[in-house]
């Protein structure tokens, strides 16, 4: 009996791995992982409005803009015109956002 829950649990063990990993998500995934929903980074949070539009929320709060360029994320903020895209991993719960320069903000999403 004990072979066999052992032997169990070796043939589940990828299928659990597998739950945890981060996955590259692509434009339409993003999409619908960011419309209407928020994320809270811990020090700060962010609302991602369905027609485009970002508030981030730290000290005071701050409206951007956002879009998905494709298969990328992308945000500008005012004063400045310029847009800044990010490649976008999700797993269970979370997304993070990887910049051109390799750094990454992870987000959980708020209930």
């Amino acid at each position: 009996m004990r072979a066999m829950a052992i032997g169990l649990v070796l043939a589940l063990w990828p299928m659990l791995g597998q739950a945890e990993e981060w996955r590259a998500l692509d434009g339409g995934a993003i999409k619908a992982a960011l419309e209407g929903r928020s994320l809270d980074y811990g020090d700060a949070s962010q609302n991602f409005e369905v027609g485009g539009l970002t508030v981030y929320f730290a000290d005071e709060p701050s409206t951007g803009a956002w879009r998905i360029d494709g298969n990328q994320f992308c945000s500008q903020w005012p004063p400045s015109d310029s847009w800044t895209c990010y490649d976008v991993e999700g797993k269970e719960g979370a997304l993070r956002f990887i910049a051109a320069d390799g750094t990454v903000t992870q987000g959980t999403y708020m209930q």
